[in-house]
């Protein structure tokens, strides 16, 4: 993805000023709200990548939309916007999401079911993560009815897909498969 490096070497710089200053844990919140917003609204994820508006419209938005964001948010809004990056604020921030729950050995497993997660299901799945990671997390369910059942977990890179429907498309390849090799 474009833009990808210079976003974590801006989300480093920040996660650096932040401890320095002792506020990681209010530009994590930042982070989280600005990452939260621009992935809701996908007119604001537009005007940031928009070549055609001005650059202190741009500002001017982030500013009124983010009003309760800390000095140091602030300031990487104008840092992005003077290096022409405000296009990256989005990957900026979850960098900085993923770099500030590492420093913390925290991390977020995303399980994607077709029902709420119980808590019985929560406390078995929190048991696996740790087991496969070696370290804790928080759980965020996604549902999505599309998986029919079963589950989709997934912890930064690692993805582990045990959906209904990833096991029905594996069989109708398969049998796609068999039936075109016995027609020849």
């Amino acid at each position: 993805m474009k833009g990808t490096r210079a976003a974590q070497r801006y989300a480093k710089a920040i996660l650096d000023l932040a401890k320095e200053k002792n506020t990681a844990d209010i530009v994590f919140t930042d982070m989280q709200q600005i990452s939260q917003t621009i992935a809701s609204s996908p007119d604001l994820a537009d005007m940031l990548k928009s070549p055609v508006v001005n650059s202190s419209v741009k500002k001017a938005s982030l500013n009124e939309i983010f009003k309760d964001a800390g000095e140091i948010t602030q300031g990487s809004f104008d840092v992005l916007i003077e290096n022409g990056r405000i296009n990256l604020l989005d990957l900026v921030a979850r960098n900085y999401i993923v770099r500030y729950n590492t420093l913390n050995k925290s991390q977020e497993a995303i399980v994607t079911t077709a029902v709420p997660l119980t808590a019985e299901l929560e406390e078995k799945i929190l048991a696996k993560v740790k087991k496969l990671t070696g370290a804790g997390a928080k759980i965020k369910n996604v549902i999505n009815k599309d998986i029919i059942g079963g589950f989709v977990l997934r912890i930064g890179d690692l993805q582990y897909d045990a959906s209904v429907s990833r096991n029905l498309n594996r069989l109708k390849r398969e049998l796609k498969d068999n039936s075109y090799s016995s027609t020849i």
